[in-house]
Formats: C-alpha cells, structure tokens, sequence
C-alpha cells in the first residue's frame, strides 16, 4: 500500500473526516496544511480567523499524533503556488494520491482542478470527497434541472433526501504504523494577522474536544428552547458552534446527528427548537450550493442584477461610524462593539446591522459584506455573503426590499431589559426603559458620551424603498419575492 497524502483545509479534525477516512483505508496517511498568507489577504480573512485556524491545527497536530499520522505545514502564499509545492512534497515523500475534502466558491474551484492538472502529469491520483455538506451540489434540482432560489423549496427536497437515507459519523481511523516522518511545528502567529478581537480566544477554546463539548451541551441544555431564544442577543441562546463549522472543526453531520439524538429522530416533526436548527444547518447548506450553481457571488456580484443599478451612496464617515458603533442607534452600536471585541456576532444583529448599513444608510452592501470578513472568526463566504445579499434584497431568496427592521423596535423586543446593551455600551448603562434603547429620549444632546442618532430613519426608510421602486423590473420581481416568503420560507 502506497503513501497518501491528506490535504487539509476547512476539516480540522480526526472524526468524521471523509477523506482522512478514505486515505486510511488506502495507504499510510501523511497530513499536510498550505499556509497562504497573501491568498488569506486576498479574501478578506481575518486575523482572528487565521489565528483560530492557527490554534486548531495545533490541537490537530496532538490528535493526529496519537494515530502516528505527521502534520506538515509548507508555505503557498497564493493558491497559484499551490499544486507546484504540493507535487514537490509528492515527490519527496513518494505518495500514490493526494485526498482532499471538496471546497467550493471560484477560486477554490480553480486551485483544485490546477492541483488535480499538474499531479495528473506527474502520475500522482488526486481523489476530492464529499464532508462539509450533505449533498453535493447539483445533487438537488428542481424539476426544471435547475438549482433552487427558494430555500422553502430546497429545504423540502433535503428533508425527504435525508429521512430516506441520513448519512453516518465516521470514526476517527485506527492508528497506524509510525512512519519516518516527522510533524512540523505550527506557529503561534503569522506575521500581518495578529488577532484584533482581544475576547475571540477566550470565547473560541480550539480543539475537536472543546468543539465536541460545547454541542453536547447546547443539544442537552438549549436545543429544546433554541426557537423561542435564537433571536435574543442578550441570552445564551444559540449554539455558538459557528467558527468550528466553518474551519472544519465539527461536520455538519455531527450537528445534525445530536439534533436528531435530542428530537427522536425527527426532522419536521417533534420539537420545534431542534426543528429550527436543523432548518440552520440547512441554510448553510443553502447558501454553499448557491456558490457553485451562481458563481457570479463569488465574484462580488449582486445575485438579482438588476440591483447592481441601486444608488449606493459613497459616504466614508458614515460607513465609519457604522464600523466603529458610533451610529447613535445602541443596538447597532453594541451589535458592531461585539464584533470588534469577540469576532462574533449574533446573527439576528446580523441582519439588523445589515440592513442599517445598506437600507438605512444606503451605502453598498459589499463594504459590510468585507468588514464582517475582516473580522469574523466564523467567516465564511457562502454564509457571509448570503446573509448580506439576502438583508440587503439583492440575493435569492432575498428579503422584500420594503422589510426593513427598525432598530428601535427590535432592540425593544429582543433585548427587552437592556442587558445586552448595557454589556457593550457602557456609557450607558446607568440608564433605564425607554431612554436605554433610545437616548435621544433624554433631549437635544442624549446621553453624555454617546453620539446622537446619525440618521432619521423614517426619511432614510423612504429613500432607499424610492432607490428600488426605480429599479427596472422592480415591481413585478418584488412581487414574486414577496409571494415566495408567504409560503413560509425560514
């Protein structure tokens, strides 16, 4: 049996790994990791991304050890350079075939058909395998052989894939004869990606070990009320397993397999709290097969092209004062402190923030869309750009251009005693009811230390709806929009 090569990239784990599975069962397994500093740069990675990926291949290293399994880390700064150090590390180390684990988005695509071309040359096979999705795109079509806009849609057809045959958890493989190959050490930081967020350690331990604990605790202890405390920011409400997600950390069939443990097996039936989670998972999914079968977002395009026309406003001070939570609006404020002290977000200030940015102040979703990358340790660019284009009505499945939270009501409504405000504003704190979520309350000059409301948001609200009733085609696509949410889309 001849040498594989296990390639690693967002599946930073032994269990559950398909292709460290199919290589162990091919051939003496060595792991390998490209660092890609001017790649990362290039995708708006951020910093506190880089170094969780950083503290997870450490925790890698220690668990592919006891399987006898080296780690080596070599240096590609960009996806170009990618196929010509992995066929020189081929060729050192005489391996039969390089597995991998599917990426998709343009440029992941790219490299791996360049990495496939050259090896190929070389006589070395390259086999790609099915992990961080259920199905693989393409997989599920609508009946006009087309991939699906509508997540109502796409959701029931997952719902009857999966009932008819859930896919399994595989087990870490057996450990296997030590090799004369000796691991790499993986740095504590690389030059240029210091993390920002002086919390996003503390918040997000690494590990298979603390990612594994942290969903069986969420699945014990808040899966039953996971729909009635998903959209409060001021309680411990979701499951926070974004960031293991998307580095690979934790399989999406591990998620949904403790749901199911915790739901009785049932998908659509049984509580709604694991009914809502599931239906989170599935969103994930959503979005990554919306990459494949519209690569226009990976591009940095509008998935709905008639909105590339919108009159974004260029307004530096104004994206600023969103960037820094200096907006006067304190859910907003604090929503954007949290993301620049954890590199997290909770998702329903997401949306709100979202549509703050590109509704309230008009200005275009794609500044928002690179800032959350720049600083989220969950980036992820099907999420993060579906969430964006979908709060800003520009993506499938998009919100109706005339949905537009209101800040002030939703601050009132989710986060009903100010707790959550109270821990990022500060300067607030000594405030109570109406005059926390809204300190213009208290006069002409609000709350000492804290910016009056940047914006009036019923005039803003009626010029961004006036930017899109000027779009070709605007009524007649809202309205098709507006018809597909009423049937109940999540």
């Amino acid at each position: 049996m001849r040498r594989q090569l296990l390639w690693l990239r967002s599946d930073l784990r032994v269990h559950d790994n398909t292709a460290l599975a199919a290589a162990a069962q091919a051939g003496p397994v060595i792991a390998c990791y490209l660092l890609s500093p001017g790649q990362w740069r290039a995708h708006d990675d951020s910093p506190n991304k880089v170094d969780f990926w950083l503290r997870n291949l450490q925790a890698l290293r220690h668990d592919l050890a006891r399987l006898n399994i080296p780690l080596l880390l070599r240096e590609a700064d960009t996806w170009g350079q990618a196929s010509e150090v992995l066929l020189q590390l081929c060729q050192t180390l005489g391996i039969a075939a390089v597995r991998v684990n599917e990426e998709y988005g343009l440029h992941e695509s790219r490299r791996d058909e360049a990495v496939k071309r050259r090896l190929a040359e070389a006589g070395v096979g390259f086999h790609s395998h099915l992990d961080q999705l259920f199905f693989a795109p393409g997989s599920l079509l609508t009946r006009g052989g087309t991939y699906f806009q509508v997540f109502s849609q796409f959701r029931k057809l997952c719902y009857q894939r999966l009932a008819s045959a859930l896919p399994a958890c595989l087990p870490a493989p057996p450990a296997q004869a030590p090799l004369d190959v000796a691991s790499d050490p993986v740095p504590e930081e690389l030059p240029g990606f210091a993390p920002s967020a002086a919390q996003a350690r503390e918040f997000w331990p690494a590990g298979e070990k603390a990612a594994g604990e942290r969903l069986a605790g969420f699945a014990e202890d808040d899966l039953a009320h996971y729909h009635e405390r998903r959209d409060r920011p001021d309680l411990d409400g979701t499951s926070q397993l974004s960031a293991y997600l998307a580095a690979g950390v934790l399989s999406p069939r591990q998620c949904l397999h403790a749901a199911l443990a915790n739901n009785r097996g049932e998908f659509e039936s049984g509580g709604p709290g694991p009914v809502a989670w599931i239906n989170e998972l599935l969103w994930r999914e959503f979005y990554k097969h919306i990459l494949v079968g519209f690569p226009q977002v990976s591009r940095g395009r509008a998935f709905r092209a008639q909105t590339e026309a919108l009159p974004w406003r260029h307004a530096p001070a104004d994206l600023e004062a969103w960037q820094q939570g200096r907006t006067g609006f304190p859910i907003i404020d604090a929503a954007m402190r949290q993301l620049l002290a954890t590199g997290w977000m909770h998702n329903r200030l997401r949306m709100l923030t979202a549509m703050f940015l590109s509704k309230n102040l008009l200005i275009d979703w794609r500044e928002g869309e690179r800032w959350f990358m720049r600083h989220l340790v969950d980036g992820d660019l099907a999420a993060n750009n579906g969430g964006w284009q979908w709060s800003a009505s520009t993506g499938t499945d998009a919100a109706p251009y005339f949905r537009l939270f209101n800040p002030l009501a939703q601050s009132r409504r989710f986060d009903p005693h100010g707790r959550f405000l109270r821990q990022w504003l500060p300067e607030l704190a000594q405030l109570d009811g109406e005059s926390l979520h809204e300190p213009s309350r208290l006069g002409l000059f609000g709350a000492p230390g804290y910016p009056a409301p940047m914006l009036d948001l019923a005039a803003s609200r009626e010029r961004v709806l006036e930017a899109f009733r000027n779009l070709p085609g605007a009524e007649s696509a809202q309205a098709s929009t507006a018809s597909r949410r009423s049937e109940g889309d999540a």
